[in-house]
Order: structure tokens, then C-alpha cells, then sequence
């Protein structure tokens, strides 16, 4: 909404950083959490083993490498086919003072009332006088405190794979597969995954929204809504055997009765409808909160 120049989709995975070390949070710990709260939508693990049978697969995810390596092996998916945000969190030092301030910071943000906002909202000048406090609050912790400490050098250094990172991470893909752009079906559903999203549809290749926000349905071309992953396997193996404009054909004359499976092909006309619905309907399967972030 602000535009900050340099910021883009997933950058809180870098501005946190900080504040997880000042909490004695390091690599081996993150994976250690990741593989005892991983939470996957019911047969991920067996789609990616099918789909990988019959066609190279990639995961391009925001996350941290040691949530994508504890995912690597619980699902058996090979760690040279993903890419993610590198961190080595251990080789940051981080003072005591600087820890003991970034913990009062924390105390003081977790005070603050959420930041609420219209969905037409398009700039800070559309935001309660309150809520331009917090925003300013927000840059003073951020951008001058936590940018000023030694710790500050986190928000450098680390490069989250979100919005354009994605994308790049697309065309490293398909010149290492030698293959084109083309052949590429992309499923993402959030606002990392925009830039993405346009690369593949620009180019002959096939976009699809898999249970997403208002963001992935605005630049998919295809929405899935559903309560497990046989639905992407589904779509794809359609996209590998039969090619583009089939695929599209074949969400355009998806069964309108299949109330928990649903596959739309989206319009100009109906993509306002459909972020709605996917919206409520990503909530069923991620939980409130969850289902809420960008």
C-alpha cells in the first residue's frame, strides 16, 4: 500500500529476523520447529511424488531453507528443486544490548492495535489517523531503531524469494531444464507469487490460483478450490498431455455442481466473485488468521 521504494512481497521474512535471534532463535532450531509443526494440506506429499513421475517439479516458496529442508524430508521431495530464502541465521552476531532493546520493541509492538483497512484502500492517505500513528510507530521501530543497531545488518543481507525473486527463480528454472516458458504451469496463492503468476501467463504458459487471495486471483488465469492437492496433480497432468488452451477449456466447463472441488476459468467479469470466494474458502483450509496474510 505505501510503496516503499526496494520493499516487496515477503520482505517480512527479512525485517523479523532480528527480532527471532534477539529470542534465541537459530538454524537448527527453526528446522527443529518447522518438523514439529508442519502442517500440510492432505495428499501433498503423494501429488508431488506422482506429478515428479511424469514431469520435472520445483518448489519456489518465501519460506526460510530450514522450513524447506524439514519439508524436503518429511515429504521425500529432493532439496536441489527448491528454492527459497537462504538464511544462516547462526553467523549474525547480535549484542546483549541489542537483544534486550529489540525485546522491548517487540513488547511495545504487540501492544499496538492491528492495522485495519478497506479492501479499496490504496495508499496511507486512506487509513484512520489512528492507524497512520501505528504506521509511523512501525517505521521508527523498523527503519531507524532496528536499522540503526548492529543486528540491523539482517535487514540487508537476507534476500527473501517473494514477488520478483519468484519469477527470476522461473526463468533460472526453465533454462536449467531447457525448456520454455512456455511449458510452465505455475500454481502459487498470495501476493508473493504476482510477478510469477504474470511472467508464466505473458508467456504461453498457465497460471493457477490454488485456494488463494485476492492478490493470486487477480493474475491467475484458473482457480482451484479445494480441500486437498489431487486437484493441482490433476490440472497439471490435464496441462502436460493436452497443452494450454485445453486446460482452459477444461476449467471452463468444470462441473458447476462439485461444491468442495471447484475449478474456474477467470474473467473480467467474474474474477471479483471468485476472490471472494476463494478468500472464504481459503479460510475453511488454513485457519483465520493464516488465511489472512498476504
Amino acid at each position: 500500500m505505501i510503496h516503499r521504494p526496494g520493499y516487496k512481497a515477503g520482505d517480512t521474512l527479512r525485517l523479523i529476523l532480528p527480532f527471532l535471534k534477539a529470542y534465541g532463535a537459530n538454524d537448527e532450531s527453526i528446522q527443529r520447529f518447522s518438523s514439529q509443526n508442519l502442517l500440510l494440506v492432505p495428499y501433498a506429499a503423494e501429488m508431488l511424488k506422482n506429478a515428479r513421475d511424469v514431469m520435472p517439479v520445483f518448489i519456489i516458496s518465501t519460506s526460510y531453507r530450514p522450513y524447506i529442508a524439514a519439508l524436503c524430508d518429511a515429504i521425500d521431495f529432493p532439496r536441489e528443486n527448491t528454492c527459497c530464502t537462504e538464511l544462516q541465521l547462526d553467523k549474525c552476531r547480535q549484542t546483549s544490548s541489542d537483544g534486550a532493546r529489540l525485546k522491548t520493541l517487540a513488547s511495545a509492538v504487540n501492544k499496538m492495535p492491528l492495522l485495519e483497512w478497506s479492501d479499496g484502500a490504496t495508499g496511507p492517505e486512506c487509513l484512520s489517523e489512528e492507524n497512520r500513528l501505528i504506521v509511523t510507530m512501525l517505521d521508527e521501530i523498523i527503519w531507524k531503531d532496528v536499522g540503526n543497531m548492529g543486528s540491523g545488518q539482517m535487514l540487508q543481507w537476507v534476500n527473501p524469494v517473494g514477488g520478483v525473486e519468484k519469477a527470476n527463480a522461473i526463468r533460472e528454472i526453465v533454462k536449467k531444464e531447457n525448456a520454455s516458458l512456455a511449458g510452465v504451469i505455475y500454481f502459487g496463492d498470495s501476493i508473493t507469487d504476482v510477478e510469477a503468476f504474470r511472467l508464466v501467463r505473458e508467456n504461453g504458459g498457465v497460471a493457477v490460483s490454488f485456494n488463494g487471495n485476492g492478490y493470486a486471483i487477480r493474475e491467475a488465469e484458473i482457480a482451484v478450490l479445494s480441500p486437498d492437492a489431487r486437484m493441482i496433480g490433476f490440472i497439471a497432468n490435464v496441462f502436460r498431455q493436452l497443452g494450454k488452451d485445453d486446460t482452459l477449456i477444461m476449467a471452463r466447463n468444470w462441473p458447476t455442481d462439485q461444491e468442495n472441488k471447484k475449478v474456474v476459468l477467470l474473467t473480467e467479469d467474474n474474477r471479483e466473485e471468485w476472490a471472494e470466494k476463494s478468500a472464504a474458502f481459503r479460510k475453511t483450509v488454513r485457519g483465520e488468521q493464516i488465511a489472512q496474510l498476504g
